[in-house]
This record gives C-alpha cells, sequence and structure tokens, in this order.
C-alpha cells in the first residue's frame, strides 16, 4: 500500500508540485497577514510593554540575572543598574515601516503552527500510512519547540546583547544613541533565528529520514559545533562565565537532542529498509 501511495507521488510532475507549493505559500502568507492584522490593534501595548521590555533595568531577566548572580557570588558582574543609551528614529517613514513588519513578525510567529500544518500537508503524501498518523504529535511538538526557542531569544539572547552593547563603548565620548531600526532588527533576528534553532531536532529528523544525515556525521562534528555555539554565546553575552552559559547550554542541549533523535530514526530506517527486502523476497506479503 505504501509502495502505491509513493508510486502516485512520484507521478506528479514538476509543475504539479510547484503548484503545490504556491498554494502553500499563498495560504499561509494570508494567515499570517490576518494575524498580523490583528496584532496591529494591540500594537500599542506589543511596542511599550515587549518590544521595549529589555531597555528597562526592571525588566524582568536582568531581575533574576541579578539574584542568580548573588546567589553564586558574583553580584557585581551582571547585575545590571543602568542602561545607557537612547532610541532613535531618522527615517521620515522609520515608524511606519516598524509597525508594519512588527506587526507581520508577530503574525508569523503566532500563525507558526498554522505553517506547520501546511508543511506537513506537503510532505505527508510520501510518508507511510503509520507515519502520517502522528500530525498533530508533530505540529504540536515542532510548535513547542519553536515557541521556546522565541521565549528563549527574548527573555535570554536579547537583554543579553542589549546590555552588552548598551555598556560597551571605545571612548567616553561617544554616547550609545541607537537607531530605531536597529535595535528592531536584533529584536526580529534574535527571536526567529532562536525559534527555528530550536526546531533543530525536527529538521535533524527529517534529514535521517532521508537518509541526508547520520548519527555518526553529528557526532563527528560535535566539537565543531560546540565550537560554534560557545562562539555565538560568546558574542551575544557580556565577557562573563555565567551569562555565556546561560546562552549556550541550551544549545548544547538542543544539539545533543538532535543526536539522540537521528540515532532512533537511523535505526528505524534501517529496520524499514529490511523489512521491505523480506517482503521483496516473498511477494505473497505485499497485499
Amino acid at each position: 500500500m505504501a509502495k502505491k501511495i509513493k508510486k502516485s507521488i512520484n507521478e506528479m510532475s514538476f509543475l504539479d508540485h510547484l503548484e503545490e507549493v504556491r498554494w502553500l505559500l499563498v495560504r499561509s502568507t494570508i494567515v499570517i497577514l490576518i494575524t498580523a492584522t490583528i496584532v496591529f490593534f494591540i500594537s500599542d501595548w506589543i511596542f511599550d510593554t515587549i518590544i521595549f521590555g529589555p531597555t528597562r533595568v526592571s525588566f524582568v531577566t536582568y531581575t533574576a540575572m541579578c539574584e542568580l548572580s548573588n546567589y553564586v557570588g558574583f553580584a557585581d558582574s551582571i547585575c545590571v543598574t543602568e542602561l545607557p543609551f537612547i532610541i532613535q528614529n531618522t527615517d521620515m517613514e522609520g515608524q511606519v515601516n516598524i509597525l508594519v513588519w512588527i506587526c507581520i513578525v508577530a503574525g508569523f510567529i503566532i500563525a507558526f503552527p498554522y505553517i506547520l500544518w501546511e508543511l506537513w500537508r506537503f510532505i505527508s503524501p510520501a510518508l507511510y500510512p503509520k507515519e502520517r498518523k502522528h500530525a498533530k504529535l508533530f505540529i504540536f511538538i515542532a510548535s513547542l519547540l519553536f515557541f521556546l526557542g522565541v521565549l528563549f531569544g527574548y527573555y535570554v539572547v536579547i537583554p543579553m546583547s542589549v546590555n552588552f552593547f548598551a555598556s560597551f563603548k571605545v571612548s567616553d565620548v561617544v554616547k550609545n544613541q541607537f537607531t530605531l531600526d536597529s535595535y528592531i532588527s536584533m529584536i526580529k533576528t534574535s527571536v526567529i533565528a532562536s525559534g527555528l534553532f530550536f526546531e533543530l531536532p525536527i529538521i535533524i529528523f527529517f534529514l535521517t529520514k532521508l537518509g541526508l544525515v547520520t548519527p555518526a556525521f553529528l557526532r563527528k562534528y560535535w566539537k565543531w559545533a560546540v565550537v560554534i555555539i560557545l562562539i555565538v554565546a560568546a558574542i551575544v553575552t557580556p565577557p562573563d562565565v555565567v551569562s555565556q552559559l546561560l546562552v549556550a547550554i541550551p544549545m548544547l542541549i538542543i544539539y545533543e537532542a538532535s543526536i539522540f533523535i537521528s540515532k532512533w530514526v537511523y535505526k528505524q530506517r534501517l529496520k524499514d529498509e529490511l523489512k521491505e527486502k523480506l517482503a521483496n523476497t516473498n511477494p505473497t506479503s505485499n497485499e
């Protein structure tokens, strides 16, 4: 039965697949725009409370970091007492553009489960029937990982970055006056990049299933992955060990989880291939 399904998928022309992708993008875009329109009506709250939250020393992350530093004995290292910078708009249409883009980004984040559902509809015909039954589980886990990544970016990466760049100066003569566009760009990049990075286990799941990645490959380059993660953590955090570990440890856990998932999928793929070979040797079992 699975062979018949895969055969029908293979019989679809390139234009048929392209048409499917086109409608996937159209439907996803419509949902994102609808969600962005809804976000527009609460944009004042989003900007004042969420977007500019990390610019205040009372932000929850700074308070938690200070309490943690007091607990471990590094009270003077990561307690944020001031953020010496201002945000200014230098473009005529700057604030309008920022409002539009923030609504779209927020719409994308909120609509992410629907986008995953569209992607699942696109790839599910190429899967086995037993695999297509796990649609709800896939969407739930992938959405959960994405939202956890967004929260990680917002509550960890962004405050660390704001604190570092606000306090860094090459000379006392230079005052930090960041443009609105550069600040919002950092917000968008940190949140979306963190959310997508937390999707790594899902990406590895499908790459392993397709035979493009193996557990041995991921383990072989484990040291390089650790170096890259530590470099990223060092870039986005102040120069202290505690802050760097707060960023690096969750990323390392995600990478290790990806290796574990790859091992499990690889074993399952070998079992399926073995069953298919046995079925081919006994044609009567293909009913």
